[in-house]
């Protein structure tokens, strides 16, 4: 697996695809996802039969796949407590009385939910940083808004590593605070490196102004994707875009 980000590498088609591509699809399948009825079961069983294809394609291992899929935690609590709450007519499961509403509603929160965030994870595999930052510029997003997404990017680690330090420097000093101690210091800490931060990027704001920097940061790519690989990245999207249609269909 590679230091570069949440990136796997290994070599695959999925991978060889650009990351402008990339984007489009999770868009477009994402669309798709959320406009299925929930009631529409055999649809979400498409989606996935396509997801699993690409994971396999992708060589993505299973392990990676699930714990990545742990930031899914909340929505999934959030799933299991609505048919307990949920208010309208009552079914029985496994003699628990749930609500008919609120029992779809978590299958629709937890269908779509993990969908959306297994494709994501696809994306994030599959995909280097700065992939996704020329693929981002290569869709026209403003420029601005790319440099600072790339600035984020690069000192995402420097700042995390100046986390870790400060939290040896704590512990090393013999710090044992309880659950309160810890939540001062930890909110001390980050104001400190809040702090830190902001000096750290107005030096290297002067920096950059000091060699010539105009507001405008060098192109990340000039590289375009052919008309075959707009097809194959693709295809997933569009076949997922005729299920949302056919089950709007069916569920009329």
């Amino acid at each position: 697996m590679s230091g570069d980000g949440l990136l796997v590498a290994v070599e695959s088609p999925v991978h060889r695809i650009p990351a402008q591509v990339k984007l489009v699809a999770l868009f477009i399948f994402v669309l798709a996802v959320v406009s299925t009825p929930a009631a529409v079961f055999w649809a979400f069983g498409g989606y996935a039969v396509m997801l699993l294809a690409a994971l396999v394609t992708a060589k993505l291992p299973a392990p990676v796949v699930s714990r990545r899929l742990a930031v899914e935690t909340p929505f999934l609590v959030f799933a299991l407590l609505l048919p307990f709450v949920a208010t309208g007519p009552q079914v029985s499961v496994f003699g628990l009385q749930l609500s008919q509403s609120g029992v779809l509603g978590a299958w629709n929160v937890l269908a779509k939910g993990t969908l959306g965030v297994i494709a994501a994870i696809l994306l994030s595999a599959t995909t280097a940083p700065r992939e996704l930052l020329a693929g981002l510029e290569r869709l026209r997003l403003p420029a601005t808004l790319v440099a600072i997404l790339s600035f984020m990017v690069r000192y995402l680690s420097v700042v995390s590593d100046d986390l870790h330090r400060m939290r040896v420097a704590r512990e090393s000093r013999g710090y044992l605070g309880g659950r309160a101690g810890q939540l001062k210091a930890v909110a001390g800490g980050v104001g400190v490196l809040f702090v830190r931060s902001f000096e750290r990027g107005e030096r290297i704001h002067l920096a950059m102004q000091s060699r010539a920097y105009t507001g405008r940061m060098p192109q990340l790519s000039t590289h375009g994707a052919s008309q075959s690989q707009w097809l194959v990245g693709l295809a997933i999207p569009l076949a997922a875009i005729l299920i949302a249609i056919a089950a709007r269909v069916v569920g009329l």
